[in-house]
């Protein structure tokens, strides 16, 4: 417990002190229009309060991934914490600031038009499509991962548990067409703070619950691995796999889709720090609570009521914490917030690949017309991966790995177009080391997870060799492309 809440602070103080670092660093300026305000169309470009805006940023990034993927991420151990926290202050945080203020800076630009601006079109032509593929699984699985929690505790009258399934999978689909579609403070920015308020009062209800029980977890000088076993879990080592499957919470790609969504709605570049990198801060928080109660369960006592040791699944956990400790109306908000965290990112990864796919073919969407045909595509698409999820009986498992290796590979592509930015926006000075090194680290991760641990096209104990050597190369690759673009400034003067 005492690592766990000595981490709880270090990301409190990170907000303070790194937060504000990496805020002066970018130079907010507060008299400069933002996009909300000098684009504003009544659909997607509209000033919004920024306690609103804070709120739906969390929950869009929020998702099942700082509960689902901390629970999984704590049979790693007490590593679980550090990654956690230094992850989400030094690479999560300053990827999702940097990622909605960039935008900002180019009037509310898409993720693929910020990386094709500073690495070239032909990236940003790979990264469209990555993106809009991201997006899609992002969909699916979000349809498919809250239908299956709300057939469990709310099966439909005289169906079995596949029928109230489908039935769940139906009415969520049926709002991810109306919340895709309609204005931005129409339904998201009504409802989407109520559902955060309730992720939000689960995992501080759960915070005070832990501490009171006080349970005997793994502690950081015991070990980084579970229990005695440094290198992992499963088969699986610390090194590529536990930065994979703790994507949001410490840092995931897929926000970077979501950050320009609120940067056409934010009214003061000033307010950039609280509402990108606070909500990042906040969703570490929630996973680190999340990561020290299954650590009860895997770890100590608790594992008796779930099942034996790490064989108890996520979802599994999150029902007997829920009701177990927060009894009937606690467990009620707190199944809420477990089930409304996928529904909302669902939505806005939808909406996400709607404005790409607009922005990309230059489709005005002030139109009902232009909006329906844009999504036309993509609901179709979702619906065959849905297809796909629910034919097959690993279905779901496939398009989630795949899901969890693209969501950090994207992540790489925003934080080198972030290392690039501060290259070319803070000439003569080194700033750019603060988005390099995660860069670097991260680029490490995604190719070693695919070709070791994903694929399995090089041998498992290549490993660290891969992710060095990547990670060396790519400080490599960069530093020559600086000194390249050093001599074609000093022979262009």
């Amino acid at each position: 417990m005492i690592s766990f809440l000595l981490s709880v602070l270090a990301l409190i103080l990170g907000y303070i002190f790194y937060g504000g670092f990496i805020s002066r660093v970018f130079g907010p300026d507060p008299a400069r229009p933002t996009p909300a305000i000098s684009k504003a169309d009544g659909v997607d470009y509209i000033p919004m309060p920024t306690w609103k805006v804070f709120m739906i940023q969390f929950l869009n990034i929020a998702g099942t991934g700082p509960i689902f993927g901390a629970i999984m991420g704590a049979k790693f151990g007490p590593a679980a914490y550090l990654w956690i926290v230094f992850g989400c202050i030094f690479a999560g945080a300053v990827h999702d600031y940097l990622s909605g203020m960039i935008s900002i800076r180019h009037g509310g630009a898409g993720f693929p038009d910020l990386v094709g601006f500073y690495l070239g079109k032909n990236t940003k032509n790979v990264m469209l499509a990555f993106s809009i593929v991201l997006l899609l699984l992002v969909g699916a699985v979000f349809v498919y991962s809250p239908a299956i929690i709300l057939g469990g505790i709310a099966p439909v009258a005289g169906s079995g548990t596949g029928t109230s399934m489908m039935f769940w999978v139906a009415v969520i689909f049926i709002y991810y067409i109306l919340a895709t579609m309609l204005p931005i403070d129409k339904i998201i920015g009504k409802i989407y703070p109520v559902f955060a308020f309730a992720l939000i009062f689960m995992a501080f209800s759960l915070m005070v619950c832990l501490i009171a029980r006080w349970p005997s977890i793994p502690e950081l000088w015991e070990g980084l691995g579970n229990r005695g076993h440094s290198l992992g879990v499963n088969g699986q080592t610390i090194f590529p796999c536990l930065f994979i499957t703790i994507a949001c919470g410490a840092v995931s790609g897929f926000h970077a889709t979501q950050s320009p969504m609120m940067a056409r709605c934010i009214k003061n570049e000033k307010l950039g720090r609280p509402v990108f990198y606070g909500s990042m801060i906040m969703e570490g928080l929630v996973a680190l609570i999340w990561a020290a109660i299954s650590s009860y369960f895997f770890f100590d006592s608790g594992a008796a009521e779930v099942g034996s040791s790490l064989s108890a699944q996520a979802p599994e956990v999150v029902t007997k914490v829920s009701t177990g400790w927060l009894g009937i109306f606690g467990g009620i908000l707190a199944i809420l917030g477990v089930v409304a965290a996928p529904i909302t990112s669902g939505d806005t990864a939808l909406r996400s690949a709607r404005l790409i796919t607009a922005d990309f073919l230059k489709i005005d969407q002030k139109k009902v017309r232009n909006r329906l045909l844009t999504c036309l595509p993509i609901f179709i698409l979702v619906a065959i991966l849905l297809k796909i999820n629910m034919s097959d009986s690993q279905g779901f498992n496939k398009v989630w790995g795949w899901f969890g290796w693209a969501n950090q590979t994207l992540s790489v592509f925003m934080l080198w177009t972030a290392t690039v930015y501060l290259a070319k926006t803070k000439k003569g000075q080194f700033y750019y080391f603060l988005a390099l090194i995660p860069a670097s680290f991260m680029t490490s991760v995604a190719v070693t997870y695919f070709f070791v641990s994903k694929t399995g096209i090089l041998p498992a104990g290549w490993t660290f060799t891969v992710g060095l050597a990547t990670f060396l190369l790519s400080l490599i690759a960069f530093d020559l492309w600086r000194i390249h673009r050093l001599k074609i400034t000093i022979n262009n003067q």
